[in-house]
């Protein structure tokens, strides 16, 4: 990882003193780079990794990165992980040029070093990405996602980035068409599990602020409890429910009632429950690789995802 994250500095510069200063803060305030370490730890199950292991992990943080700084346009968000967000410090126009920059540099990263199949698979997640943003913006202006659209929305908009890490480790490995497919396979289940975890930290009490943070409700983004709960209750709480969602989401008194309702509803236990079987099924998937000790590691940050506090 250390080494990766110099070659991921070397790969963020450029010629314009502007795009170097937005590139250090970017840099200064990453995460928790949990998308290189799947790259690595999936590539490291099949031997030694090489330079383009490397690339492939530079590649989809790249793409990560870019799409974060989008979605903060999209989202109209002045923070990003508690720092202020690219477009809060230089407005719109910089932050939709510095997210097409980052872009641009994965796909020379990927063309100079004709790593075609690695730019295939991360092409096909800015497809998959783009679509699902789109069809999660179409669908919350009606507020009538099923399940079956639901888990399409965030099997393009989350898993997919998960999913590709994972690909990309085990293509930059030289491994064969199967191998590929199946770690794709583990990937998608794992990013399903993870973002019904991010659901689930709308209604549970966040150690910082004691309080459910219910950012998803404000933004009237439908997520797997509320949608459970929806499809559970009768019609006049239906309608209370989707009327607080589209009129009184900033409405903390409101909000709080929504929260009781889905918890008194069983949609948190649910929701858990469905996000431990995608959890299993990916495990399944991984044990079908021989034992080694990246393979056990790949099993700690599965476990990781669904239990983190944040």
């Amino acid at each position: 990882m250390q080494l990766f994250e110099k070659k991921f500095k070397n790969s963020l510069q450029s010629k314009v003193p502007l795009l170097d200063k937005i590139m250090h803060y970017i840099i200064k305030r990453k995460g928790k780079q949990m998308r290189p370490m799947f790259v690595f730890l999936t590539a490291k199950m099949f031997g030694e990794i090489t330079d383009k292991s490397y690339r492939a992990a530079a590649l989809i943080e790249l793409l990560h990165t870019a799409t974060l700084v989008h979605d903060d346009v999209v989202d109209e968000a002045n923070f990003r992980r508690g720092f202020f967000s690219i477009n809060a410090l230089w407005k719109n126009k910089i932050a939709v040029l510095v997210g097409d920059f980052l872009l641009s540099k994965g796909l020379l990263l990927s063309v100079e070093n004709e790593d075609y199949d690695l730019l295939k698979i991360v092409s096909s997640a800015v497809k998959d990405m783009s679509e699902g943003e789109l069809l999660q913006i179409e669908k919350a202006r009606k507020l009538d996602i099923e399940e079956k659209i639901y888990f399409d929305i965030i099997r393009k908009k989350t898993a997919v980035l998960i999913s590709s890490c994972c690909s990309c480790g085990a293509s930059s490995m030289n491994q064969d068409k199967d191998e590929i497919e199946k770690l794709k396979l583990f990937g998608e289940k794992v990013g399903i599990a993870f973002q019904i975890k991010d659901d689930l930290f709308d209604y549970t009490q966040s150690s910082l602020i004691g309080k459910p943070t219910a950012i998803d409700i404000r933004e009237q983004k439908m997520t797997l409890p509320l949608i459970y709960t929806l499809n559970k209750v009768d019609t006049s709480i239906k309608n209370k429910i989707i009327n607080t969602v589209k009129n009184y989401h900033k409405d903390d008194k409101k909000v709080a009632e929504l929260i009781k309702l889905v918890i008194e509803n069983g949609g948190l236990e649910y929701s858990e429950k469905i996000m431990i079987n995608y959890q299993k099924e990916a495990l399944e998937i991984l044990l079908e690789f021989p034992k080694n000790q990246y393979r056990d590691a790949l099993e700690k940050l599965v476990d990781y995802v669904i239990n983190r506090k944040r």
